[in-house]
């Protein structure tokens, strides 16, 4: 798999969602943050948006979950449309039904991880995924500082992906720029989240381009 970069709606402007992800064409994916003010600190959107912008955008839809009662919400976001369905393992009851009830919709499951929490308790459930999500920020608000402290917790996750073989996709999210997926990447990261350092940019589009040809070249192996 090559390297996949998810600009995060967060740090679009919400009154032109459509106009936004235009501005983005080159981008894998598009990066839905769903916040409740409950498991973070925040209130973004919920499945309208989602649906409303999955009828309009060229590019799939990427759906974070940071809420509470993921168990109950993540299929209404499959039904919105959206292509990738991360809840977070802190928040879920029930993991292994909720990424099986994902797939059985016919959407990518992903398993997200706040910074501190460790990977390897997970181990047996990463069969169960397509993805699996590292935070390297406190999640809740864009624009934050990338967190170096994740890097070694990047680089075990990619040990336990390959171990397991298939196709389980990383992806690396909070603080990514130019300058830190450059350490994101070397440390095995393949899909990267990228907010304020692509919508802030004078050239949306342009700056997808860069992220994604610096994480290549800094991809181990």
């Amino acid at each position: 798999m090559g390297i996949q970069i998810a600009p995060s709606m967060l740090s679009a402007d919400f009154a032109n969602l459509e106009a936004e992800a235009a501005r983005v064409a080159g981008a894998d994916w598009l990066h839905v943050d769903v916040m409740d003010n409950h498991f973070v600190p925040n209130l973004t959107i919920g499945v309208p948006v989602v649906e409303a912008l999955a009828k309009v955008a060229r590019q799939p839809i990427d759906a974070h979950l940071m809420i509470e009662e993921p168990d109950r919400w993540a299929p209404a976001y499959v039904e919105a449309g959206a292509r990738s369905v991360t809840f977070h393992v802190e928040a879920a009851r029930a993991p292994v039904r909720l990424a099986r009830e994902i797939r059985a919709q016919g959407a990518r499951a992903s398993m997200a991880l706040r910074p501190a929490t460790p990977i390897e308790p997970y181990e047996d459930l990463l069969p169960e995924l397509h993805m699996v999500l590292l935070m390297t920020v406190e999640p809740g608000f864009g624009g934050q500082a990338f967190l170096d402290v994740c890097l070694p917790k990047i680089r075990r996750t990619r040990e336990l992906l390959d171990k397991q073989g298939g196709d389980i996709w990383l992806q690396v999210d909070g603080g990514i720029s130019a300058v830190t997926i450059d350490r994101s990447g070397g440390a095995g990261g393949g899909v990267f989240v990228a907010g304020s350092a692509v919508f802030g940019a004078d050239d949306p589009d342009a700056m997808v381009a860069r992220l994604r040809e610096r994480a290549e070249a800094h991809r181990p192996g």
